[in-house]
């Protein structure tokens, strides 16, 4: 699981029990135990959580077994957060001391996800060459490829158009500022109708990967938005959309559970030997991707 991933249902387990939502939160619990590939720590934390729940609360979703129902709790709570997330995010009070805080934590924070916050407050920040500013950085300094597309689309919330040439997975690219993608729906069709193709795949073996493998590929678009492997999922050939969506179901199964079967997958979505050479280079790429995101991402991007 990604780190991102981890971080997310930890927090949503923590609101879970604060609304004594004990139910909820055992079988998020269960859920999470099934994962593999975690520090051991964190499964006795698990295990010892939803033994003391069960004995605790025992008649609290001891028959429940649809995990959808959490994740739309979950989406619910999320949307209640964005909204105060956004007050938060532009408060009132802009001063200059406001603004060289925002600008400074962006560029020399040694966490990743302290700069993204700083990301999303410059969006609202009301103050000259800002947009100066953030594209300077991106040009001249060595940005983590996350940071830098959260960069790209504080850019486009704030209105910068024109293009902006970076390097990105050690390519250098040239982009649009005001074509970035703000959301999945943004990304062009090609790139969801991969994920469609994993999520309808996936959602036979286990009705939980559809939503991990949403967020795997959202995360690995971060990475990869603006490369040559980026560029070559947009073609409209299904043969492309096959060799992606395998590409991103194996990878999937290697981060939620460990392992994966190769041919099996291979065999699921039709990948001949004359698209294997195609396949693997996307798997490559994924797997660029997961390599990076377990290289510590906390070091100082600039």
């Amino acid at each position: 699981m990604f780190p991102s991933m981890l971080d997310h249902y930890q927090v949503q387990l923590t609101r879970m029990l604060e609304a004594e939502q004990y139910g909820e939160a055992k079988e998020l619990l269960r859920f999470l135990l099934q994962c593999q590939g975690e520090d051991e720590r964190h499964y006795e934390e698990w295990d010892s959580l939803l033994t003391w729940l069960d004995m605790a609360f025992p008649e609290d979703g001891s028959s429940r077994d649809d995990t959808g129902f959490i994740m739309a709790n979950v989406d619910k709570d999320d949307e209640n957060e964005a909204l105060m997330r956004e007050q938060i995010l532009n408060p009132p009070d802009q001063d200059e001391a406001y603004v060289n805080q925002v600008l400074y934590i962006m560029q020399h924070h040694p966490m990743i996800d302290q700069q993204m916050l700083a990301l999303e407050r410059a969006a609202y920040v009301q103050a000259e060459d800002i947009n100066d500013t953030i594209i300077e950085w991106l040009m001249t300094q060595q940005v983590h490829p996350v940071v830098q597309f959260k960069a790209l689309q504080c850019l486009r919330k704030r209105g910068a158009s024109g293009t902006v040439t970076i390097e990105r997975l050690g390519e250098i690219v040239e982009l649009e500022m005001d074509a970035t993608p703000l959301s999945m729906d943004d990304f062009p069709e090609p790139v969801n109708r991969i994920l469609n193709r994993t999520e309808q795949v996936a959602e036979v073996d286990d009705p939980t990967l559809p939503h991990f493998a949403r967020e795997l590929w959202k995360e690995s678009l971060q990475f990869l938005y603006g490369t040559a492997a980026y560029h070559w999922m947009l073609r409209e050939d299904e043969d492309t959309v096959d060799c992606f969506a395998a590409a991103l179901h194996l990878t999937l199964l290697l981060t939620v559970y460990g392992s994966a079967n190769d041919d099996d997958i291979r065999d699921t979505y039709g990948i001949t030997e004359g698209l294997r050479f195609r396949y693997e280079q996307a798997c490559r790429a994924l797997r660029q991707v997961a390599l990076l995101q377990q290289s510590g991402d906390d070091e100082p991007q600039s």
